[in-house]
């Protein structure tokens, strides 16, 4: 059996502080960076135990916030000091869920340490509330309260979407496709083709003591086991590969562009299928990138450079501005990539699945019509939109293009998409399964304008 790891108070610290910063800063994996980073931890033997630590404490908020509501009376644990949540997040876990995987060097001081912390930080009496409810813990049983939370707990995500995924195929299937969200997945990258082939590549992972494999979907993506530091990997700093999943690799070879075409992206960052079509261009012609985050943008801007990419020209601006910036008719091809609930990415977001909010499908699914409909102004009679999500709702795929389809009807037709995944709910359309692929899950629809919008 394994032995247990030693926490000491620097590693509480550093648990508490990757928690905290995870409420802000997205995705979760870029906030344990920089906690880790502040406590020396980032790097050393100390990172892989406490990454694990963190990303369970990720995969179970909801429950610990159903814990803390008990142990604080709290009617919505988002009411409380942020400080003082992810403090109780942080040992409510340590206490309920890694007893047999972690031990504490010095309890008593890791316990008093952060009481002051809370007190220092926030208000004097946080610490001792901080205190009282933890000591509550060794006589607290945690026990459903309805249904609802019996499924919450079974599948570690809200009630709701258990419920949407059940409705949108049978409970059966519904429950391999939950229980796929809870697999670790591969790390996958795609090789830069102006920087290196997939041979040199899969070589170097070897030299590193890796077993790559390389898809069968998609022939320059590369999976292989965790963990890998990318901020040491030279592969990675060298832009010869881009952290990528496989099925939005495949999006950029649906969607086929060529070297010296215009090219529009109406959601752009974080960058990584802009960044492909401009390989696949051979960095000829433009590529025109637009997204109103101005920190992915950044992200976007640094993977360019990183890799080698020269033509695209980026805009912080709402996509549905593009028609006026551009002008109408201009693009050859349009991807829109739309900004969704990202359900599809579970497995490897575990935080993501305590900020799925029922009310925001119906406001995306107005959004990604919005876009698809500025798409159809920007692109060229005879040209093609790509239309993707990272989503398994049909709220936000299917029924958005087949809204659109009907909206234009005689300007636009789908292009039957045939494999290498799944048939969707709309023929012509194409799913991606975590639960049958063993990836992210995804959606494609591609449409080609016909005539004049």
């Amino acid at each position: 059996m394994k032995e247990p790891y030693r926490i000491e108070w620097v590693d509480v610290a550093a648990l508490i502080e990757a928690v905290l910063r995870a409420e802000a800063i997205k995705p979760a994996q870029q906030a344990k960076r920089d906690a880790f980073k502040v406590y020396g931890v980032l790097g050393t033997r100390r990172d892989p135990p406490l990454t694990a630590i963190f990303y369970d404490i990720m995969l179970r908020l909801g429950v610990l916030d159903r814990i803390i509501e008990d142990l604080t009376g709290a009617r919505n644990p988002l009411l409380l000091d942020p400080k003082l949540r992810a403090a109780l997040r942080v040992f409510i876990y340590l206490e309920l869920h890694a007893r047999d995987r972690v031990t504490y060097s010095r309890k008593l001081e890791c316990l008093k340490k952060t009481a002051s912390w809370l007190s220092t930080k926030s208000h004097p009496y946080v610490g001792m509330w901080f205190v009282d409810a933890i000591k509550k813990l060794y006589t607290y049983t945690f026990t459903p309260r309805s249904p609802e939370d019996e499924l919450m707990i079974k599948y570690l995500l809200p009630p709701w979407y258990i419920k949407k995924v059940f409705n949108l195929v049978s409970e059966e299937e519904g429950d391999r496709i939950l229980k796929a969200f809870m697999e670790k997945p591969k790390i996958s990258v795609r090789v830069n083709t102006l920087k290196a082939t997939v041979e040199e590549v899969l070589e170097k992972l070897r030299r590193e003591r890796k077993s790559p494999e390389v898809s069968s979907v998609v022939p320059t993506v590369v999976k292989f086991e965790g963990p890998y530091n990318f901020d040491r990997s030279e592969l990675f700093k060298s832009g010869k590969i881009v952290i990528q999943e496989e099925p939005t690799a495949l999006a950029s070879l649906i969607l086929n562009p060529k070297p010296g075409e215009v090219v529009v992206d109406l959601a752009a960052a974080p960058g990584g299928k802009t960044e492909h079509m401009g390989e696949l261009m051979n960095n000829q012609g433009v590529i025109y990138a637009f997204d109103i985050d101005r920190t992915r943008m950044r992200r976007l801007e640094e993977l360019l450079r990183r890799t080698g990419i020269t033509i695209v020209k980026t805009y912080i601006k709402d996509g549905r501005e593009a028609p006026k910036i551009l002008g109408r008719e201009t693009a050859d091809r349009v991807l829109v990539d739309a900004p969704c609930t990202s359900d599809g990415t579970l497995a490897k977001n575990p935080d993501l699945r305590w900020r799925l909010m029922e009310g925001d499908v119906a406001k995306l699914g107005q959004l990604q019509y919005e876009l698809l409909k500025t798409a159809i102004k920007l692109v060229k009679p005879g040209g093609y939109i790509l239309y993707t999500t990272c989503t398994l709702l049909i709220e936000e795929n299917e029924e958005v293009v087949k809204r659109v389809l009907e909206k234009e009807r005689g300007k636009v037709r789908l292009v039957p998409l045939e494999g290498p995944y799944s048939s969707g709910f709309l023929p012509g359309t194409m799913r991606v399964w975590p639960h049958i692929h063993k990836t992210i899950g995804f959606f494609y629809a591609l449409i080609e304008k016909v005539g004049g919008a």
